[in-house]
């Protein structure tokens, strides 16, 4: 892969996925598993954040620390699946504002459908990190970013659990400027444009309508 994709290779993500992918898996601790994915991705999509010198007091004297160089953060799921990874998120970075874009894939043309955008109003002061689990045909992701890129966000990245080539491909295409973190890169999209081998549908499994 190119510098714009970064596959997550860290042993955590990997076993947590191995548990995530197994059909066999309720939605409980799929939905748990998906934030605990989320955050540990979270950590590293975040690594390159710039930091500036503070002092503190400890309770034994004066220390020169660190902090995020004044960089504020959202996180903008996409709606339903999106969701199943907010959590996670938060609880590495619990200041960070959250939007939300719904948008629904038509099931005879596989091409996404917007019903909803919610964006923090000081959007165009914040880094954005998209939030969907699987990236198959690329269109929703490519749609939700296209959708942020109007309020002039400072950056975005794409964040997500599973991804297919062609997704990769298409997405990497539609929006060169905007880094891709994924977890695992799948072998290729079914005729009906799942993932394969992929996990199933993660709505379906986070929330258990099955």
């Amino acid at each position: 892969m190119d510098n714009q994709v970064f596959i997550m290779d860290h042993p955590l993500i990997q076993h947590k996925l191995t548990f995530l992918r197994d059909k066999n898996t309720g939605s409980k601790e799929f939905r748990e598993l998906v934030g605990e994915i989320g955050m540990l991705m979270c950590y590293e999509a975040t690594r390159d954040l710039p930091l500036e010198d503070t002092t503190i007091e400890t309770p034994i004297g004066p220390a020169k620390t660190k902090v995020i160089a004044g960089r504020k953060l959202a996180f903008v799921p996409i709606l339903r699946a999106g969701l199943g990874m907010v959590d996670g998120v938060l609880k590495m970075v619990p200041a960070a504002k959250v939007g939300h874009i719904g948008l629904y894939r038509d099931h005879e043309t596989l091409q996404p459908v917007e019903y909803y955008s919610k964006l923090p109003q000081d959007i165009e002061e914040r880094d954005v990190i998209v939030l969907d689990p699987m990236l198959a045909t690329g269109g929703s992701a490519i749609d939700a970013v296209t959708i942020i890129k109007r309020s002039k966000p400072k950056s975005i990245r794409f964040m997500c659990i599973i991804a297919a080539p062609e997704g990769v491909k298409a997405f990497t295409q539609a929006h060169p400027d905007v880094q891709l973190f994924c977890a695992a890169v799948d072998d290729h999209l079914n005729d009906i444009g799942y993932i394969v081998p992929g996990l199933g549908d993660a709505g379906d499994r986070i929330f258990g309508t099955l």
